[in-house]
């Protein structure tokens, strides 16, 4: 049997040698664009070589590979190589149309598919890759629901061997979801399931004409599948399946029925919590108190990622950054439960090596560094590493801050903290127009700088003209003004109101001043500050104060210096200066008019503004203001310094300054009391399709009152509004826009539905 197969491989090897011809000469032609050279460069033949009909067969399959040519033939004849090609065309150019705008294709999808298919104009073109793009369209098209899409594939070759193409889609209609159902499901309802599809059924007319919530999206179905099995996964069922999808089209494609059938299975619960491994010094009980689910507890996925991570930062703020937290679960002895054995592994504890500052152009180091809890040397901490990143977003000096924690080579006690900032804009010299609805419109010019020269100081300088406000002043602070953190600030100001032009009495009032501000950090993140302030004060009153006894006499009086100290108690956690997601503001102001100058009135005002992350990516936002300002020593609190509501800064939904008792004339009175409640649920302009990440959008609820007494506090006062607001952070500075509705209102109270505010973020 050998002998046989050594005899074949022989004939054949004579069989090749004899059909082999050896290659004197390569002539080529149908060359236009591609060069000698470049084919020279793929043909796997040259010169003298002996070529048989396999050599002949590579050489034609290498060619064709290139995508150069769509034609390549080859021939021998009298020792010459004769290879005739004929050229592939290039792109002349590629258009899609027909179709509506990001209802399954965009302008940002067609440059993709351009550059994914080589269709760019210049391209090599290749009718493979057009057949394979329509292919994909087809499949895009029917997975968004339109079933019924053609497309009509027009190319125009030219005598430059180069194709224009154009591809001309008629979507038609897409088949919408008539029916949608859930089977299976025993301890969700198959309404709670089906809400966690952004498809399904259509929604009252109205409201689908903005969902499109029947618009049958494969995308959008692998998602709600996805959702389903997350809930029932972090509930306990960890044996849950989805057995069975049934999408079935009507005859004429123009609607679609969904049945999803689904298996629960167990719900599963914990067994025993188990610690092992090397936690040193830290017990049991210490580990168990940060683990929250118990013996007994339905088995949730999530909320053991979440135990386990408690558990890891407990370490790691004790300096064991290299800690491995292994989580093995098994089959518990409890009838249809899990144990969970949480194994440590704690290793050596961490130190910092030292920390870097990379892409910081703008503010001097000592000036980021003096904001970090942690320090070079010091003990790894991740709560004391997340706190600095914290304090430095919220300097606002920067746009974006990242870190990373890097090991330092060959020594695993020590790692490197690296520093990423993005420096933002913190400064502007602006002159020009504005318009509030609070002033109107007015000419102003100015410089303000928060970080002036880098140094982390605040300076600015400022003119304002508008029929309601003239003001020129000038400020500036150093909140490091010594070594342990105490701030100095001072100023001085000028300032004519006209209150007619604010919805208010009809007086106006000169002021001018100084003031000069001392305070003390008490620790990373709160201070207690105080100020005096001194000014003269002109007052030129209306007919309006005729009526009232007290009022008049102020306005009669020859009092004309004010002169206040105020003592404030401040904390900021929150995490970012500019779109806060956690964290909490607290002021709390006491301000004392003294003796020793004309007036005598005292104000205690408070204001609070917490932040929640919820959701994906959203944030909740809860803010109070308490305002009380009364006289003493017998003299009543003067009418120029009450508190006002209504507006953009108070309860939207109704005008600026409309708020409380009004005198006969209608303008307002203002109050000794104030009091402001809001609520707003704050997302990303991404989450309605909106590509900025400088804008945010938010739903609220405001409600407060103005009383015309401390006395006279009424619940029954309070005005309530809800609405939808917008801000957007400009190169010109933010931009405000609302539409409130009043909830609970008065007889006589003027509203306001819609605002825009040049300055003013929302």
């Amino acid at each position: 049997m050998s002998t046989i197969r050594t005899f074949i491989i022989l004939l054949s090897l004579f069989l090749n040698s004899a059909l082999a011809e050896k290659i004197t000469v390569i002539k080529i032609f149908g060359l236009d664009t591609i060069s000698r050279g470049t084919v020279l460069n793929y043909l796997p033949i040259e010169v003298n070589d002996e070529v048989t009909d396999e050599i002949k067969l590579l050489a034609r399959n290498r060619l064709l590979s290139t995508n150069f040519f769509s034609q390549v033939n080859i021939e021998i004849s009298n020792s010459e190589l004769l290879l005739t090609v004929k050229e592939n065309p290039k792109v002349k150019y590629f258009d899609i149309k027909g179709f509506k705008e990001d209802k399954v294709l965009s302008e940002n999808i067609n440059d993709k598919i351009r550059r994914n298919y080589s269709l760019e104009i210049g391209d090599i073109f290749v009718s493979d890759n057009l057949d394979k793009l329509i292919d994909q369209l087809r499949i895009l098209y029917t997975s968004n629901g339109f079933y019924n899409a053609k497309f009509n594939i027009k190319t125009s070759p030219d005598e430059q061997n180069r194709i224009g193409i154009e591809i001309n889609i008629d979507e038609n209609d897409p088949a919408l979801i008539s029916s949608f159902s859930i089977k299976g499901s025993n301890y969700f309802s198959e309404d709670e399931l089906l809400d966690l599809f952004r498809i399904g059924e259509p929604d009252f007319f109205l409201i689908n004409y903005f969902t499109e919530k029947d618009q049958f999206k494969k995308i959008e179905l692998e998602s709600g599948l996805e959702s389903i099995k997350n809930k029932y996964f972090e509930n306990g069922f960890l044996d849950f399946s989805i057995k069975n999808i049934d999408i079935k089209e009507s005859s004429n494609l123009s609607s679609i029925s969904i049945n999803i059938d689904i298996s629960e299975g167990v719900q599963y619960k914990v067994g025993n919590i188990f610690f092992s491994g090397d936690y040193k010094e830290s017990d049991d009980s210490t580990l168990k108190s940060l683990f929250s689910l118990k013996t007994g507890d339905i088995f949730k996925r999530q909320s053991i990622l979440r135990s386990v991570s408690k558990i890891r930062g407990y370490f790691e703020n004790q300096g064991y950054a290299n800690l491995k937290i292994d989580t093995p679960i098994k089959p518990s002895k409890i009838k249809e439960s899990f144990d969970v054995d949480i194994n440590i592994a704690l290793n050596s504890k961490v130190y910092i090596n030292r920390i870097e500052i990379r892409g910081n152009t703008t503010t001097q180091d000592d000036v980021i560094r003096r904001e970090l809890k942690i320090k070079e040397g010091q003990q790894y901490s991740r709560k004391d590493i997340s706190e600095s990143i914290s304090r430095v977003r919220r300097l606002g000096y920067f746009e974006k801050v990242n870190y990373e924690i890097v090991e330092v080579k060959n020594d695993k006690n020590f790692v490197n903290l690296l520093l990423e900032v993005i420096p933002t804009k913190t400064g502007e010299f602006s002159i020009g127009l504005s318009h509030s609805n609070a002033s109107g419109a007015a000419v102003n010019a100015g410089i303000s700088q928060k970080n002036i020269l880098g140094t982390g100081n605040t300076f600015n300088a400022r003119f304002s003209n508008s029929k309601a406000v003239e003001e020129l002043s000038f400020f500036f602070s150093n909140p490091y003004f010594t070594k342990n953190g105490s701030s100095i600030s001072y100023g001085a100001f000028t300032k004519s109101t006209d209150a007619s032009n604010l919805d208010v009495s009809n007086y106006i009032l000169d002021e001018t001043g100084l003031n000069f501000g001392y305070g003390i950090l008490l620790d990373p993140d709160s201070r207690i500050s105080s100020e005096i302030r001194m000014s003269n004060i002109d007052l030129f009153c209306g007919s309006t104060f005729a009526t009232s006894d007290y009022e008049a006499a102020q306005c009669t009086s020859d009092k004309n210096i004010d002169t206040t100290v105020s003592l404030k108690y401040s904390k900021n956690t929150i995490n970012d200066f500019y779109n806060p997601t956690d964290g909490s503001k607290t002021n709390v102001l006491y301000k004392l008019a003294l003796p020793i100058g004309d007036y005598k009135y005292s104000k205690l005002e408070s204001t609070y503004s917490s932040y929640f992350p919820i959701f994906d990516s959203s944030t909740i936002k809860l803010k109070s203001n308490f305002l009380l300002a009364t006289g003493y020593g017998g003299d009543e609190l003067p009418f120029f310094k009450r508190y006002y509501g209504g507006g953009s800064s108070s309860v939207r939904g109704f005008d600026f300054n409309s708020l409380g008792a009004v005198y006969p004339d209608g303008k307002a009175k203002g109050g000794e009391s104030s009091i402001l409640l809001s609520s707003a649920l704050i997302s990303p302009a991404s989450k309605i399709g909106v590509d900025n990440e400088n804008i945010r959008v938010s739903v609220f609820t405001d409600a407060g009152s103005i009383n015309e007494k401390i006395s006279t506090l009424d619940i029954g006062d309070i005005r309530v509004s809800t609405g939808v607001a917008a801000s957007w952070l400009t190169p010109i500075g933010p931009i405000g826009i609302y539409f409130a509705k009043p909830l609970i209102k008065k007889d006589g109270d003027n509203t306001e539905t819609f605002s825009f505010e040049l300055g003013t973020t929302f």
